[in-house]
């Protein structure tokens, strides 16, 4: 898909997210939205597709790596989990031994990928 698709579907979905799952009690506003280009290179987060920044309050959603409007959706569904959970507590599981795979808030917001087929266009 190119960046300009990328950025209409994923404001109609994330509208459709905002107003399904509500605001979230850690931030005083809806998070705001970037599609952009991945910043990285090395083969870690090559494929990355989306990030939820805590402190800016901010979804990033790296169009390059979304293939399908499936992708699209799960992407926004989990960076929007993580925007509805407790920042500290994200920080406090990782200083507690948790990886990126163990971490409750990680399995939490893959759990809620597989609610991508509520988002569809034609739902809601």
């Amino acid at each position: 898909m190119d960046k300009q698709v990328v950025e209409n579907l994923a404001e109609v979905y994330l509208n459709k997210i905002q107003k399904h799952y509500g605001m979230s009690k850690h931030h005083a506003t809806f998070p705001y939205m970037y599609i952009e280009d991945s910043p990285y290179s090395d083969a870690e987060h090559k494929t990355l597709e989306g990030e939820f920044c805590h402190m800016e309050n901010d979804i990033s959603i790296y169009w390059k790596n979304i293939e399908t409007e499936e992708d699209l959706i799960r992407t926004l569904l989990h960076e929007y989990t993580h925007y509805l959970q407790s920042p500290a507590w994200m920080t406090r599981y990782y200083k507690q031994g948790y990886t990126y795979t163990d971490h409750p808030y990680e399995i939490a917001a893959t759990q809620q990928e597989e609610n991508w087929h509520k988002f569809t266009i034609n739902r809601l």
